[in-house]
């Protein structure tokens, strides 16, 4: 009688790391950096509808060419703007973790955190940058005869003025993000997909 040599067992797959949930003030953070963005847009998309909003026909015509070609940059700009704004979204939902499956070759994919925290990184330094001056800019140069005066200059600076937080509040979700994606004690996904601790 010949002894058998046991069939070799395969080392199961290393558990897969469950990433934590957003905490709550994150998701404000996220959902406040898309609204600051909207006022904003508002204001670029009606006057790309030809509402003048103060100016006179003649400074839209001339200067903002509405319309015309400066109707299409305003209307575009608001889309990106938008856009852009709602991708901070991603940062505290699945479609942050993996991709939607509707996005074509890159559905269903995993999001690499690295890549994503430095362009959000890298989004939230720019944001700050430019928006931090863009209300000084506006301070010293918006006060021409042929631009606003009175209740249209301060709505307009109303509509402009939450973008100095959209900088800010990236950079909090971005951090945010980077922490839940570290590797976390005691918080692993086995093979099973249960979440245990």
């Amino acid at each position: 009688m010949t002894a058998t040599t046991p069939a070799p067992t395969l080392a199961p797959a290393p558990a897969a790391r469950a990433v934590p949930p957003p905490e709550a003030w994150a998701v404000r953070a996220a959902r406040l950096a898309v609204a600051c963005v909207l006022p904003s847009s508002l204001w670029r998309v009606a006057l790309a509808l030809g509402v003048p909003l103060g100016f006179s026909a003649g400074v839209l015509r001339e200067e903002l060419h509405s319309p015309g070609w400066g109707t299409a940059y305003m209307l575009g700009l608001s889309l990106l703007s938008e856009a852009l704004a709602f991708l901070t979204l991603g940062l505290v939902r699945p479609w942050g973790e993996v991709m939607p499956r509707w996005i074509p070759v890159l559905g269903g994919r995993r999001v690499v955190p690295r890549a994503a925290v430095t362009a959000a990184a890298t989004g939230a330094v720019l944001l700050t940058l430019l928006f931090t001056l863009l209300p000084v800019v506006q301070i010293l140069f918006v006060h021409t005869e042929r631009d606003l005066h009175g209740g249209w200059l301060w709505l307009m600076r109303a509509c402009y003025l939450p973008l100095i937080a959209w900088g800010p509040l990236l950079a909090a979700v971005t951090v945010s993000y980077h922490r839940r994606h570290q590797a976390p004690r005691g918080f692993r996904l086995p093979p099973d997909g249960r979440c245990v601790q």
